[in-house]
Order: C-alpha cells, then structure tokens, then sequence
C-alpha cells in the first residue's frame, strides 16, 4: 500500500484490510449484503454521495492505466483519509506489483488533488490491492483466483474445498480435494461445477508450495504480491 500525503509518497506495506473499527466509510460496504452469490458488480451505487463522487472522479484514471477499481473508503476527519483498492482486469493473473501500486498512487493523487469539487480540507491517500483474504464474492473475483485452492461456501449444499480449474458466465469449476489419511498424499476429486446462484461466498487458502497440475496454472500458488 502506498500512503500520501500531499506530494510526499511513503510505502507502508503491500496490503491493507478496511476495518469498521477505524470508521472507515467504504464505497462497497455500503452496499454489500452478508451473503453474496457471485452476481454482485463493484460498481453498483453507493450509499454513501462522498465514496460514489470520488470513485466516478477516479475510476477514469484506473482503467487508463489497464487496472480495475475495487473499492473507495474514506476515513472521515479533518484530516480524512482516502483508500482507494486497485485490481489487475479479470483475464489477467497474478497480483498488482508494488511498482504498479506506486506510479497509480502518483496518478491518483495529481487527480485528488485537482478535484474541482474538493473542499479544501487535507487529505491522505492509501491505494492497495485486494491481498488473498479477500472474500470472493463477485465473478470477477473467482475469474482472478484460478488456479488457487479454495474454499466454497455452497447455498443448501455441502462446502467445497479443492481447486478452482475454470471460470464461466455461469459458474466456477473446482477440482475438489478428496480427504486422505494424515500423511497421505492429497488425492484430486472429479471436476465440479458450482453455478453462482448456488455460490454464497469463497475464500483462498494459503499455500506454501503446490506442484503445478494440467490445466492448472502454477503463477496462483500461495500468496502473491497481493499478500
């Protein structure tokens, strides 16, 4: 995560979680229900008019630099802070790199800064990626997690815990991890197709090492440069 203040850049770190402790007002919290089936769209209105006016003021410069905009919070105050989330597009993979993270912080804040609209007040700006505890909530999210070990959390099924093999319009297929005795080898299930609707929400789970398999692609194994 990049933190501005003014013109003067400072990393932090690589990632950053939204916490409701801290007061943060997010663009996609205000919107969000606990349960999601994969059909939702980060760019739905907003409840809050200073989260939805600064993500239309920024989304432009996002997708002029090939990035997607996941997300816009303000930390009310005197001194407010914005954090704005910046993604890869849905058909590319791995993660967002820190020199990325910096040169969209730089584009942000030349733009934060010439807000007509703004009133006056200081402001620091945090741009992150979403990390791998992102809750994958959205088919945006899932198209960004193949190849990744996943746990799906089924609507009137049995949670799924395997592989995710392929993303379509209508669903995701995962190659579910069949339980072993304890140091046996993982053994791979048949594919299963999980269709949104049937998708209340899913969770990446962290790998330290993974051998890569056919059809499976080996840049998703444990934690990226989102992490």
């Amino acid at each position: 995560m990049h933190h501005w203040t003014g013109k003067i850049a400072t990393l932090v770190n690589t990632t950053s979680s939204i916490g409701r402790a801290a007061g943060i007002v997010s663009n996609a919290e205000a919107t969000a229900s606990p349960d999601h089936t994969g059909t939702g769209s980060g760019s739905a209105p907003a409840h809050n008019p200073e989260a939805a006016r600064l993500r239309a003021l920024l989304e432009p410069a996002v997708q002029a630099n090939r990035l997607y905009l996941e997300d816009v919070a303000i930390i009310p105050g005197s001194h407010r802070v914005v954090h704005v989330v910046v993604d890869l597009p849905q058909e590319e993979t791995g993660g967002v790199s820190l020199d990325v993270i910096a040169d969209i912080s730089r584009v942000l804040s030349d733009v934060l800064d010439n807000d007509p609209n703004d009133d006056g007040r200081p402001y620091d700006l945090e741009v992150s990626s979403p990390g791998v505890g992102r809750p994958l909530t959205e088919p945006r999210h899932w198209h960004r997690a193949r190849g990744r070990m996943v746990k799906v959390n089924v609507i009137q099924g049995e949670n799924v815990t395997g592989r995710i093999h392929a993303v379509d319009g209508g669903g995701v297929t995962v190659i579910p991890e069949v339980p072993v005795k304890k140091g046996m080898k993982p053994r791979q299930g048949d594919p299963v197709k999980l269709p949104f609707d049937r998708i209340r929400n899913g969770k990446v789970e962290i790998e330290f090492s993974h051998l890569p398999e056919d059809g499976l692609e080996p840049e998703h194994n444990g934690p990226s440069e989102e992490a």
